[in-house]
């Protein structure tokens, strides 16, 4: 692969101007599909309210910033981090302030983490099969998250109708990202967005009467509904510290990998201040009561496709995404993408995380082949999250208040399945 400007150079204006430009179509899709993910199960209060995708895309270019210029300082996005979702959606009726308060705790916590040193012990936790298993969790307990999604009633067109347009719009997406490349392969989210809008207004007729165009001024959105009385619930915070861990390890995995691209001097520096800026960046998404972000392994995709991996096109990139934080009017009008659009989009997002749990399973990094005894460490975890994550409402209202962030969380049981299962029950077989 040849690189047309290096990590440290600065391309002409117009050239980073393009590049961020790029960055910022691959990212405003994933912000806007997590926002739309947590306003159609309810899980935040008014999270619908297009401030809090003020405040989403606020911290994302924050955060970007923060990367570029003092953390990592690679050509590494980042946005809201999918495993914080399913932290909030089991929280389920908790109120915002324990979940938020939660967050703001485990950036602490993370930062933490990577400033002491600590992390380097934790890593020798995640082996080859429990990071496997969180990558596959990630998707499969969001499953009901996708599955509400699709099948959400608009416009007069049914479930059948939607689960048929959803199945189209889904292998038209995987067509496309088979017979597209270099940029256009890694905007195919952006199309999908756009076309199947466009598709679902004509097929079923849909035509909204007005546009959820916000009665507020720019600022007022990044007040309306901000957290701003903590509460600590014992059950939440626990959820949500398990959920950071996992999270360690996608910030640092992510990072990693552009090393593998680029093979950077100071790598370990570099890790320690990029996690240590996702964790300050989580602290201020709690303050602001919205989800934290995650350094995205998608990055060294992007540059093998653009040829430029100079981390100052990302500052553009930054620029437009807090630009469109401040203007309510166009998230008002990228509020109104159907449900079941939203649905697909995440649906193809979660695949990703299914193959690259498989990948990490059967492409061991330790030299080993995959053995029967590494299929029940992965297999039993996967199932028993799943389990938890279908469980009905009325089940989980029956567990205690203190214990139900937990048990209720398939991702939490999950992982602490499957470290049990690797590090104590079976550790000597595997």
């Amino acid at each position: 692969m040849q690189i047309q400007y290096a990590l440290d150079e600065q391309p002409p204006l117009w050239k980073s101007i393009l590049f961020g430009l790029q960055w910022a179509a691959i990212l405003v899709p994933s912000v806007i599909t997590l926002g739309r993910a947590i306003d159609a199960t309810h899980a935040a209060e008014s999270p619908s309210s297009t401030g809090y995708l003020q405040r989403l895309l606020l911290v994302t270019a924050i955060t970007l910033v923060g990367q570029v210029l003092w953390g990592h300082r690679l050509p590494v996005i980042a946005g809201p981090a999918t495993v914080l979702l399913i932290g909030v959606l089991a929280s389920g009726s908790t109120s915002s302030n324990a979940v938020y308060t939660s967050i703001i705790i485990g950036g602490v916590f993370l930062t933490l983490l990577a400033v002491s040193g600590v992390l380097s012990h934790l890593r020798k936790l995640f082996t080859d099969n429990v990071v496997a298993v969180v990558l596959l969790l990630i998707a499969f307990t969001l499953a009901p998250t996708v599955s509400r999604l699709l099948l959400v009633a608009e416009s007069g067109a049914g479930p059948l109708a939607n689960l048929l347009f959803a199945l189209a719009l889904i292998f038209a997406m995987f067509v496309a990202h088979r017979i597209l490349t270099g940029i256009w392969s890694a905007t195919v989210i952006v199309w999908a967005m756009l076309v199947g809008s466009l598709a679902y207004a004509f097929i079923f007729h849909e035509h909204r009467s007005h546009v959820a165009i916000p009665e507020h001024g720019v600022f007022s959105g990044f007040v309306n509904g901000l957290t701003l009385a903590p509460e600590l619930q014992i059950g939440v915070l626990i959820s949500f510290l398990v959920c950071y861990l996992a999270l360690s390890i996608n910030d640092l995995g992510s990072i990693q990998s552009m090393n593998r691209l680029l093979e950077v001097k100071d790598m370990d520096r570099r890790v320690s201040r990029g996690i240590a800026v996702t964790g300050l960046t989580n602290v201020l998404s709690g303050f602001l009561g919205v989800v934290g972000p995650v350094n995205y392994s998608l990055s060294p995709g992007v540059v093998m496709s653009t040829g430029c991996a100079s981390r100052f096109t990302l500052l553009p990139a930054a620029a437009i995404v807090g630009i469109l934080a401040f203007i309510p009017t166009a998230l008002g009008f990228v509020s109104n993408i159907p449900s079941v659009v939203i649905g697909c989009v995440l649906l193809y997002i979660l695949t990703s995380q299914v193959s690259a749990g498989l990948s990490v399973a059967f492409a061991r990094q330790d030299g080993r082949q995959f053995q029967f005894d590494d299929g029940l460490i992965v297999a039993l975890p996967v199932l028993l999250g799943t389990i938890i994550a279908f469980l009905p409402p009325d089940i989980l209202e029956a567990f205690p208040s203190v214990l139900k962030p937990i048990l209720g969380n398939g991702f939490v049981v999950g992982v602490v399945a499957v470290l049990v299962l690797e590090h104590v029950l079976l550790r000597n077989r595997s």
